[in-house]
């Protein structure tokens, strides 16, 4: 829907009415609380707009932002995570045009002096705490309300709702609970009455059902009955995996069905390790949706639900965050979860906000909401009901509960999740550093009054609020101790008593947050370290993978691999098993540099006291990857993560944006150029969904020009695109050497044409003597480190011939002798004709 101000001259009352002519020629039919909503907005009122799930809530957010519009306010839109802030990004500059709307988020910013801005909380929430009321914020629409009650992120949302008292707000979620509190609390702050709107009609009703039958056949039972799409809910990633390995063995589609889903398949890109297990599930029928998949497998099954053609998604919780996946079942494959302290029963909210996702408004009539019995409940009914059948009076064993990772639920239990309001949202006010340096940094105000204010209204108890004020004084002290904050003296203050009365000695970057603390203790480092050194690469990137959050999975899978190997070394050397017990104790994950980055980092938080919350988390998983030039899929195989490859891309990715993005270029030097062209190549090629996204945040057009670029790229031959064809040249080249460095002589071989120039066939038998000569002429090993994949050891001759390239790849060897190569020629014709480049094997020797 395009919208677009009233022609001429015009006032609150045309606007109305020109948004609401559009939506009807639009073909939309607004509902009863939709329209209330709206009018409330119009009338310059507050509005809580408490709503099921897909009852039209964005419209009521369109209708808001369209009214700041025409009146020339700035208004903002905030989500929980950043997916949803690009995916409203894109959305609203259908409605308005890309030249109105900006977003804001951690990892990039477009366009952020438009009238219209999407942003994340977090980045609304630091605006607010820094401008407060002189910030140009005028309207404030803020979606998935009910993530006020985040222990970890609730303050986001609270933050704008005690210090923007000139805006005008719209809080919309189907899950808020009890509303009195915030109501009263809007019209106090900013002295405009609040709506409160709300409607427990869903568009498309629900029915609950509680089973008893075992899942998969509850899973047919589903299907059969026209009530597909159906979305397993599952609280793990692997269970998500496990149930969809077990629903391979029914036939959920018919030949026709499966021919649509094989031609939609046609050309999707399904190369990685888990790739061909996803393939396999979607010509089922089957498709599987949670964070450990790579985004293209994901945005695949979102696209393949949408058309309808999946009966049967496995996936996580995460689909109550508002995924994009149209279905007409939820079914609940249990009623318990881990939420971070133990396991516990689901909460009405997190219930509801699930559940709501099921039936499809303009395609459903009604939605269906099943949660299965405990599969021990299942088991143990089977078995009754078997014994009971038998002419034999058998007994049975009863299946007990699993002793651990669960609590029993009933079917009572669901009928009160059913019935249950929502809990109320509680406050979850914390105070950090970053927030007191934002209100200290108001320019024109004393923010040392704005401090105790913010605590003052906070909506913590009052015995809470008590403790904050303390910690308050215990933060704002040591803030002063370090140097961060000065006292400015009665004598030299602005005799405004609303004027400063300290100084920061800081720059507060407009979107300040821990996260740029740890980047600034990047950039305070990476001086320090030796340029010439020839580990200064891996170093930097040590340094930058210790900024970032902990992988937890690839961490886990390296301590199992790193003690698996000690085991079997110290069961060689015939260690006991009590000591062999003793010595796992003591093995962590790789941490190369621990010592000097924990060092580092322990000067800079006693120099920037407001990072003492933060921790620094030294690991190596791009390093590693750099540094023996492992490629995603050698590192999935090798740490059997095809379950979590989406963890993996995503870690790569943030490692390539903090050395693409924060780390000056005056700071690399080639190898550390290598090793961020080696990441990007790595995490483009696997799946460039993450870093699309990315790019797209920057520049609004680089889906067009990396089209283009493509068009352009493959109607030219291979060979004419020299900068290209050279750095693939020196991939496999670099691949051939590592093959080599490992002693894999067919894989080493598998990178050439299988004859010499002279036509005689290369085989192991013939590499092995010359490989045997190698090592005994002092030579211990081929390295394999970055230093020995410096462009300088690839050389190149493109003098040879018309045809041909000459091309010597130089081992190098720990003592630096370096004086054997891997000499090949590059057929120039083969190459453009396979678009890859083809190698010819002369001779592994010694330089001549």
């Amino acid at each position: 829907m395009q919208l677009t101000k009233p022609a001429g001259d015009f006032d609150n009352d045309d606007a109305l009415n020109h948004f609401l002519t559009t939506v009807v020629d639009s073909g939309i039919e607004l509902y009863d609380h939709q329209e209330e909503a709206i009018l409330e907005i119009f009338a310059g009122n507050n509005v809580i707009l408490n709503t099921p799930t897909g009852s039209g809530k964005s419209m009521v957010a369109l209708a808001h932002h369209y009214k700041s519009f025409c009146a020339d306010r700035i208004s903002y839109y905030t989500v929980p995570i950043k997916a949803l802030a690009n995916e409203k990004f894109l959305s609203l500059c259908n409605s308005f045009g890309p030249e109105n709307v900006g977003m804001i988020t951690g990892d990039a910013t477009i366009n952020p002096t438009a009238p219209i801005i999407c942003c994340t909380a977090e980045i609304l929430s630091n605006l607010a705490l820094r401008d407060g009321a002189q910030a140009k914020v005028d309207d404030v629409i803020m979606d998935e309300f009910h993530y006020y009650s985040d222990a970890e992120r609730g303050i986001a949302w609270q933050i704008p709702l005690l210090t923007l008292p000139q805006a005008r707000f719209t809080l919309m979620s189907a899950t808020i609970g009890e509303t009195h509190f915030f109501k009263k609390g809007l019209t106090e702050l900013t002295g405009a009455e609040t709506a409160l709107v709300q409607s427990d009609q869903r568009p498309v009703p629900l029915e609950f059902d509680y089973s008893e039958t075992p899942l998969a056949e509850k899973v047919v039972e589903l299907v059969e009955a026209n009530k597909a799409p159906v979305y397993l809910v599952h609280f793990s990633q692997r269970s998500a995996a496990e149930s969809s390995q077990n629903l391979l063995s029914h036939n959920f589609c018919s030949k026709e069905e499966k021919k649509e889903l094989a031609e939609a398949l046609h050309g999707a890109n399904f190369k990685s390790p888990y790739g061909k297990e996803i393939s396999k599930m979607l010509r089922h029928g089957i498709g599987i949706h949670h964070a450990g998949l790579l985004p293209k497998y994901r945005i695949l099954v979102e696209k393949l639900t949408q058309r309808g053609l999946l009966k049967v998604i496995c996936g996580t919780d995460t689909l109550g965050v508002g995924v994009n996946v149209p279905i007409r079942s939820v079914l609940f494959t249990q009623l318990c979860k881990f939420d971070g302290s133990g396991v516990k029963t689901l909460t009405v909210r997190d219930f509801k906000q699930i559940a709501g996702r099921a039936g499809r408004r303009g395609f459903d009539d009604r939605g269906f909401v099943v949660a299965q019995a405990p599969e021990h409940v299942i088991e143990n009914l089977k078995l009754e009901a078997k014994a009971a059948a038998s002419t034999k009076k058998k007994k049975f064993v009863k299946k007990k509960a699993p002793d651990f990772g669960f609590v029993s639920w009933n079917k009572e239990t669901f009928e009160k999740l059913e019935a249950s309001a929502p809990e109320p949202l509680k406050s979850s006010f914390r105070l950090r550093h970053n927030l007191i340096l934002n209100l200290l940094s108001r320019p024109h105000e004393d923010g040392c009054a704005a401090l105790k204010k913010l605590l003052n209204d906070c909506h913590e108890t009052e015995s809470s609020k008590k403790k904050l004020r303390i910690q308050a004084r215990e933060m704002f002290i040591a803030l002063v101790r370090g140097g961060v904050l000065t006292l400015i003296a009665p004598a030299e203050r602005n005799p405004d008593p609303n004027s400063p009365k300290v100084q920061l000695h800081i720059d507060l970057q407009d979107d300040f947050t821990m996260n740029q603390a740890l980047g600034l203790y990047l950039l305070e480092t990476i001086p320090e370290l030796d340029s010439e050194h020839p580990n200064y690469a891996l170093q930097v990137i040590s340094l930058i993978e210790s900024i970032l959050e902990d992988p937890a999975a690839l961490l886990k899978a390296q301590l199992s691999k790193a003690k698996g190997a000690l085991i079997a070394e110290l069961r060689e050397e015939g260690v006991s098993y009590d000591e062999r017990m003793e010595r796992l104790e003591e093995v962590t994950y790789p941490q190369p540099g621990k010592d000097f980055i924990y060092d580092t980092f322990n000067k800079f938080r006693a120099k920037h006291p407001w990072v003492q919350s933060e921790g620094i988390r030294p690991k190596s998983i791009a390093r590693e990857m750099f540094e023996e030039y492992m490629d995603f899929e050698d590192y999935i195989k090798d740490y059997k993560l095809e379950r979590s490859e989406a963890i993996l891309l995503r870690h790569l990715s943030e490692v390539y944006k903090v050395l693409a993005q924060t780390v000056p270029p005056n700071l690399k030097n080639d190898t550390l150029l290598e090793a961020e062209a080696y990441l990007k190549d790595h995490v483009t090629s696997v799946d460039s969904s993450l870093i699309d996204e990315w790019e797209l945040m920057r520049n609004p057009d680089f889906l067009e020009e990396k089209e283009a670029k493509q068009k352009e790229a493959a109607e030219r031959p291979l060979t004419h695109q020299k900068k290209k064809f050279i750095k693939l040249v020196r991939e496999k080249s670099l691949t051939a050497l590592k093959h080599l460095s490992y002693d894999d002589i067919p894989a080493f071989l598998q990178q050439f044409q299988p004859n010499d120039p002279e036509g005689v066939a290369w085989t192991t038998n013939r590499l092995n003597p010359i490989i045997d000569a190698y090592f005994d002429s002092e030579h211990h090993s081929i390295r394999l480190d970055p230093e020995a994949r410096n462009m300088k050891h690839t050389q190149i001759d493109q003098s040879s011939d018309q045809n041909h390239w000459k091309v010597a790849q130089i081992l190098c060897d720990p003592d630096e002798q370096n004086d054997w190569s891997i000499s090949f020629k590059v057929d120039l014709n083969a190459s453009n004709i396979q678009k890859t480049p083809i190698f010819q094997l002369e001779n592994l020797s010694i330089i001549s």
